[in-house]
């Protein structure tokens, strides 16, 4: 979209005559500015302001050629066929594996299909605890990550490719200069790992180098285990337990959002909320928050405040619950606090307390003691040793600062860099490329040949994690084994084999080292730990701890200017995940933003400096500077800007390379988190960005539905079908039909990533984002409520409908959407011309248009990802949600030849599978004791645009509302007008 500069006072006046619950997807849209109108009602955005019906003939004229050139092709390759097929392969038929990979440091266990040998899906493992069949975001992703073209794919040396066999060259005279000096001066880098294979082999090393020092980085772990050091003495792995939570408090912690913990968290929250629903307790969230994120969007209560009031109500709470008195907040601000410590009181043992990895360790520190006063140690929280391991060997791992340091004074003769990119995520003050460059030897090992690779004289490349062996620590501290799907595509090692090499190995084996580790394991029970995926009772023992009463750090002088608040991109994290398309055209969950990071600002500070979404903003702080786009985050504290990292990569891959800013200069090792006193100055030019929370906005009524909890779960009567002009259909066994259920979605986004992945969804690119084509065939809508200071949030998945009376089924003039014989809108590709009658006659936006050919020119790695059961689309055809069609002709194959119906449950679509929190119910609607029938005939069950009488199969339950604790206060006002304490 091009620059929409708000009348902020417009939408105030719009607010204050307004009553009711009204749902908006952008401000654009709340000020009813007439440009966004434009936009909405064009079919293709980006075409709207020049578009008439000369130009609109043209279009149409042009696609139909397209679509006629689209059956043109190359001819077909010829298939060489197996001499002996290979023992138990069939082609066709899918086989599954359970395996794990890592993500900051912890497993996330996965089960892999794989074709004919090639791994094509993630699923959660079902039989994991932490995982119970569900899968994130990152890990549906990391299939692709596995074929990227882009992976290192031999050592390099001076930056030229080299062998195996010339750095064992080097690795041995290492080795013996090691011995001869105990290992001084040999320093080993890595990131956060949990496996207990790599810390056995280190502590094996320092054995036998004593001297040899090592370092741990991790750019956005947070503080969490420093806090519990404060607190408890020693550093322990906070484990929370939500599924027992009746009422959750967290301080600026988004637990829902991603993360390496965030699937486990979500099943636990989820599984809560049932309970609830059954009468079997509560399930209230309340969030105190300086920034937008997904916990808050899902609270039952959201408090907004600044950055340096947060510890006032820590601070406050503590009082109210026996601690030591302090400074009372605002009148309102204390009466709120005051009742929600009553709240807890009543609640003891039932309760919890949070707080996020990024607030100060005082805060972080006193809600393990508040947690302790309330009775919830043992209960709704547990402690066990770390999951990611501190130390190995006797040696604690110091941190990056101390290694900078050791650089700068000439102490490190070799620095080995493991699976960590510090040249990139490293705080711009500790100038590690410069330090590094005075090291005489330097080894970097990695997926990619990244900035740090770029900087060190020797570089690796690591074995993916699906074609490699390890192990490593779930989010529950089970172990899980990582066996591989596939062999290896490079010539790469595992990061056991290079510690080995590093070592003087020759031939080092990554299965044997990780069983090497487990020598308890015979050959039976090894079997059964790769079948099942992890090794039964194998997580860490919960154990006693007391925390300290509070001890504050002293307040902050106040310094003028703005606060800076730094945070991991929710789709590619640190830059990792930087050259995954899949990842970079994912919306964000809040912003809905793609293929770019953003300067996050409040409306009020937007209407203050004149400033609207997408223009260009320099901050700076302290001499060090950042230029990016701006972007209005409705919810966020005023006078508070968010950065986010993840971007400005150099050596991501083709994918990732250029992409948004930097936010490392900014950043300290002393303050990685939060700083305060920069300054914030509007340049003169304007970006476009690629969001899609304007796209597909929908016209009519009750979009979004909400009930109060005493009614949401009453039993009513059904609503008898409007009449209709359509021949009534004819009967059939089976209706297939779908019911997603809005208190229960978290937005995270990841049934968009696995129906990519299942369906061969192509990936479009930032232009065509922008211009309103991207692909995907399920998106996940964003919704705000109220005043966009302080709004409330709503998360719709909206999937084809699937309806009973479709228009697009009127209007294709080819047939080539037509209803099947168990009741989906069918897709047939190749009578499709083009035309996209059906997705103008579709309300729902929800149909496709390949524009171009997206697929043919992808690089064969990538197309040995797709999967063979589904139609890899042309150009020129449309295309959406098939509610996974080929995994119900696999059911219904099946069932016919074991002669009996389907079970319930049988079929899953993609997005139902990964889903954590189960959202999604997919099943026969005409089996009355299926689950997706189970709450169809509840008040909060509705069909969206039910007033055009599509009667779609695809519906949805509403949230639940919970009252404000203080019935009689606001939640907020207008920027300006005491919205937030601060």
């Amino acid at each position: 979209m091009d620059r929409m500069p708000l009348d902020y006072a417009a939408i105030r006046q719009r607010l204050e005559g307004q009553h009711g619950p009204r749902y908006w997807r952008c401000l654009e849209q709340l000020a009813d500015e007439p440009a966004f109108a434009a936009f909405v009602e064009a079919e293709f955005p980006s075409i709207a302001p020049e578009m008439d019906r000369r130009r609109f003939l043209q279009l149409m004229g042009a696609s139909m050629a397209f679509a006629g050139l689209a059956g043109c092709g190359q001819e077909p390759e010829q298939g060489v066929p197996y001499v002996v097929q290979p023992e138990n392969l069939v082609p066709g038929q899918a086989r599954w594996y359970a395996s794990a990979v890592p993500f900051a440091g912890l497993a996330q266990p996965v089960l892999g299909r794989t074709h004919v040998g090639r791994p094509t899906k993630l699923e959660g493992n079902p039989d994991h605890p932490a995982s119970l069949g569900a899968a994130t975001a990152f890990t549906q992703a990391t299939i692709l990550q596995l074929y990227d073209p882009d992976r290192s794919q031999a050592p390099r040396h001076e930056g030229d490719i080299s062998t195996w066999n010339a750095f064992q060259r080097t690795a041995l005279e290492q080795a013996a200069r090691a011995d001869t000096r105990a290992g001084r001066g040999l320093h080993l880098l890595m990131g956060a790992s949990s496996s207990p294979t790599l810390r056995r082999q280190v502590a094996a090393m320092l054995e036998r180098w004593p001297q040899a020092t090592l370092h741990r980085f991790e750019p956005w772990e947070g503080d969490a285990y420093a806090a519990s050091e404060r607190a408890f003495g020693r550093a322990l792995e906070t484990r929370y337990r939500f599924e027992r939570a009746e009422w959750v408090l967290s301080f600026e912690h988004d637990w829902l959002g991603a993360g390496p913990r965030e699937l486990s968290q979500a099943i636990a929250w989820s599984e809560r909320k049932r309970r609830a629903a059954r009468g079997e307790g509560e399930a209230r969230l309340i969030v105190v928050e300086s920034l937008s994120t997904v916990t808050g969007a899902k609270a039952a209560e959201r408090r907004r405040v600044t950055p340096t009031a947060l510890r006032s109500y820590v601070q406050a709470l503590a009082a109210a619950l026996g601690g030591p008195d302090a400074a009372p907040l605002p009148h309102a601000s204390q009466r709120w606090i005051e009742a929600v410590a009553a709240e807890l009181q009543a609640r003891r043992g039932r309760c919890l307390i949070t707080a996020g990895d990024y607030v100060p360790l005082d805060v972080q520190a006193a809600v393990h003691w508040l947690n302790q006063q309330l009775g919830n140690v043992g209960k709704t929280v547990e402690y066990t040793e770390p999951f990611i391991w501190l130390e190995a060997g006797g040696q604690r791992l110091s941190g990056l600062e101390d290694l900078v340091a050791a650089m700068r004074t000439g102490a490190v003769d070799t620095l080995v860099i493991l699976d960590v990119n510090p040249a990139h995520t490293a705080p711009g003050d500790l100038a590690f490329t410069e330090a590094m460059a005075q090291v005489p030897l330097r080894i970097h090992a990695g997926l990619y040949y990244d900035e740090t690779a770029a900087h060190c004289h020797w570089h690796l490349p690591l074995t993916h994690a699906l074609d490699s062996w390890c192990d490593g620590r779930a989010a529950d501290g089970s172990v899980c084994l990582t066996q591989p799907l596939v062999q290896p595509f490079y010539s790469s090692r595992t990061a056991s084999e290079v510690l080995a090499v590093l070592q003087g190995e020759l031939s080092p084996d990554a299965q044997g080292l990780v069983r090497e580790t487990w020598p308890m394991l015979d050959d039976r029970r090894w079997r059964q730990a790769l079948e099942l995926g992890f090794i039964r009772d194998s997580a860490l023992r919960t154990i006693e701890a007391r925390a300290r009463p509070p001890r504050w750090d002293p307040p902050a002088l106040p310094v003028d200017g703005l606060t800076l608040s730094f945070r991991p991109d929710p789709c590619v994290w640190d830059g990792r995940f930087a050259n995954l398309g899949w990842l970079q055209e994912l919306p964000k969950p809040i912003s809905k933003l793609t293929w770019d990071n953003v300067i996050g600002l409040s409306p009020a500070l937007a209407e203050r400096e004149g400033i609207a979404s997408g223009d260009r903003l320099r901050v700076t702080l302290e001499g060090r500077v950042v230029e990016g786009p701006a972007w209005v985050m409705p919810g966020q504290a005023d006078d508070t800007l968010s950065l986010f990292g993840g971007y400005g990569r150099e050596r991501a891959g083709r994918v990732g390379d250029g992409l948004g800013y930097d936010v490392a200069p900014l950043r300290t090792a002393q303050q990685p988190w939060m700083r305060h006193g920069a300054r914030l100055a509007r340049l003169d030019d304007h970006m476009r960005l690629a969001s899609t929370q304007p796209h597909h906005v929908l016209q009519g009524q009750d979009l979004i539905r909400s009930h109060p909890r005493e009614e949401a779960f009453r039993e009513v009567a059904p609503t008898p079908e409007a009449i209709s002009l359509y021949p009534p259909r004819q009967p059939r066994d089976t209706a297939w039909g779908m019911v997603i259920d809005l208190d229960q979605c978290i937005g995270c986004n990841a049934c968009v990533v696995a129906c990519q992945a299942e369906n061969n969804i192509p990936v479009v690119g930032k232009e065509q984002v922008e211009m309103g084509r991207h692909m995907h065939w399920l998106r996940v809508d964003h919704y705000y409520a109220g005043d966009p200071s302080e709004p409330t949030s709503a998360f719709q998945p909206v999937p084809c409908m699937h309806c009973d009376q479709a228009p697009c089924e009127v209007g294709c003039p080819v047939n080539a959407t037509v209803h099947g014989p168990d009741g989906l809108n069918e897709q047939i590709y190749n009578r499709c011309i083009g035309t996209r009658t059906c997705s103008s006659y579709c309300p729902y936006k929800v149909r496709r248009f390949n524009w171009f050919d997206l697929t043919g020119d992808d690089p064969p790695s990538i197309q040995h990802q797709r999967n063979p059961n589904v139609t890899v689309r042309s150009r020129g055809v449309m295309e959406k949600c098939t509610y996974c069609v080929q995994r119900i002709s696999e059911a219904r194959i099946t069932a016919r030849i074991e002669d009996r119906e389907i079970a319930d449950g049988e079929v899953r679509t993609a997005c139902q599978q990964t889903c954590p929190t189960q959202a999604i119910t997919f099943g026969n609607l005409n089996d009355p004791d299926a689950a997706v029938n189970r709450e169809r005939h509840t008040k909060r069950h509705y069909r969206l645009l039910e007033e055009l009488n599509t009667r779609p199969k695809t519906t949805y339950l509403g949230l639940v509302e919970d009252p404000p604790v203080l019935p009689d206060q606001p939640l907020g006002e207008w920027p300006g007008k005491g919205g937030q304490d601060g």
